[in-house]
């Protein structure tokens, strides 16, 4: 029987791989610009961190970790997410006594158990960025125009931009109050879920997909209404940069954002009619949480898989060209170790160059060579290693042209 990949799992080749290269290639380029490092940290961490960091009263915490025990009987956990070890790492490896604030960005795997579907799967990659140590809005409407810029650069179509602020803990504990009392008056029309939510954190209730939820919600209390002074000048000055800086974007209050560690500003970039495509916000307890001293800090997540569809189905890229310029065959012994070698020359160079590896006819060579669109083709054997020139054939236009071998990487120059 043939072992097959997890569930909730895919391998990642061919024409996909090179999207998500393309992506990485301007996740590098944007960060490098904004002056963002690269971070990698382990893909499993104790499980107290997740429960601390994470917040236990959320999905991720109650059904979503891949958690074990290792065998030294300690609880380890698959990352569900990443800003937690970030944050730990911040701690561990001393950044916070390095000048402030601290940029950091990171692409890798996330494990969810989670029903799969398209664009979501139980091995999912993030790219996303996270800033330590500025508790200033500049902070957000920077993280913000970062992820803007990003989408922009990838051509990506028709999102919008949806802010909010949950305020400060003072803030969300006037708001929890209003919003339960609203709640309880249509706790029997609202999904086992939202039920669930309504005790442990009813302001998850809002993030709730369920139409009719949704219906009924639609006349909640604004969390906007609850926030305190200091939270509110916060905001507006938020939104002042924004437009300072030309970046559309629309007040929303129902955006919550799913994670507990999540303070005043949180963020999506949404496609209309569709899912998030960036989400984030500030933490400025989560640092504490996992065990350092308070430090502010603002991040986002973006999911790769997800934007991968969407480049896919808004067809904003085409396929980079890697056919080989050349593929070099031969007719005989003398001419198989001429071609290997003259490939290796041409490879060392940059060239995209090809040859025979399995000792085939001539015939079933250029078949090969026609079959992975070699761009042009060249046979060696005794005859055109005696004379140092062989033909050199374009394969669309059937052109042949006769050129000394020790002159083949200057020919392919003019080509390319």
């Amino acid at each position: 029987m043939m072992i097959q990949a997890p569930k909730g799992t895919r391998d990642v080749y061919g024409d996909e791989m090179k999207i998500w290269r393309h992506i990485e290639s301007k996740v590098r380029s944007i960060t490098d610009a904004f002056g963002y490092s690269e971070i990698r940290t382990p893909i499993f961490e104790s499980t107290d961190l997740f429960l601390r960091g994470v917040g236990d009263t959320t999905d991720i915490v109650q059904k979503e970790m891949y958690t074990f025990e290792d065998k030294g009987g300690r609880s380890m956990t698959l990352r569900p997410e990443l800003t937690a070890g970030v944050a730990r790492a911040y701690i561990e490896r001393g950044m916070h006594s390095k000048p402030q604030p601290t940029r950091l960005w990171y692409i890798g795997p996330n494990f969810r158990y989670e029903n799969p579907q398209a664009g979501r799967y139980r091995q999912h990659y993030q790219f996303g960025v996270e800033v330590f140590g500025a508790s200033t809005p500049a902070t957000e409407a920077e993280v913000i125009s970062l992820g803007w810029e990003l989408l922009a650069s990838l051509g990506v179509k028709d999102v919008s931009l949806h802010i909010n602020s949950i305020g400060c803990p003072s803030c969300r504990k006037v708001y929890h109050e209003n919003l339960r009392g609203f709640i309880e008056a249509r706790i029997d029309s609202l999904c086992g879920l939202c039920r669930t939510r309504a005790d442990k954190n009813p302001l998850r209730i809002l993030d709730c997909k369920n139409p009719a939820c949704q219906e009924i919600l639609k006349d909640a209390p604004s969390v906007l209404d609850a926030l305190d002074d200091e939270c509110r000048n916060h905001f507006e000055d938020l939104q002042k940069l924004l437009t300072g800086f030309g970046i559309p974007f629309m007040v929303n209050s129902k955006v919550v954002r799913g994670l507990d560690y999540y303070t005043r500003t949180v963020f999506e970039f949404i496609r209309e009619g569709e899912s998030t495509v960036i989400g984030g916000g500030r933490y400025d307890g989560l640092i504490a949480q996992v065990g350092g001293a308070d430090t502010p800090g603002v991040g986002f997540g973006m999911g790769i898989e997800r934007l991968v569809l969407l480049l896919q189905k808004q067809a904003l890229m085409s396929v980079t060209d890697d056919t080989p310029q050349i593929f070099i065959g031969s007719a005989d012994g003398q001419g198989f170790i001429a071609a290997q070698k003259l490939v290796y020359g041409l490879r060392k160079k940059g060239f995209r160059a090809e040859s025979d590896l399995l000792g085939r006819s001539v015939k079933a060579q250029m078949k090969y060579a026609d079959k992975i669109n070699a761009q042009n083709t060249m046979i060696l054997g005794e005859n055109e290693l005696s004379q140092n020139e062989a033909k050199i054939k374009n394969m669309q236009t059937g052109e042949q042209t006769t050129i000394l071998l020790d002159s083949i990487g200057e020919h392919l120059n003019s080509l390319f």
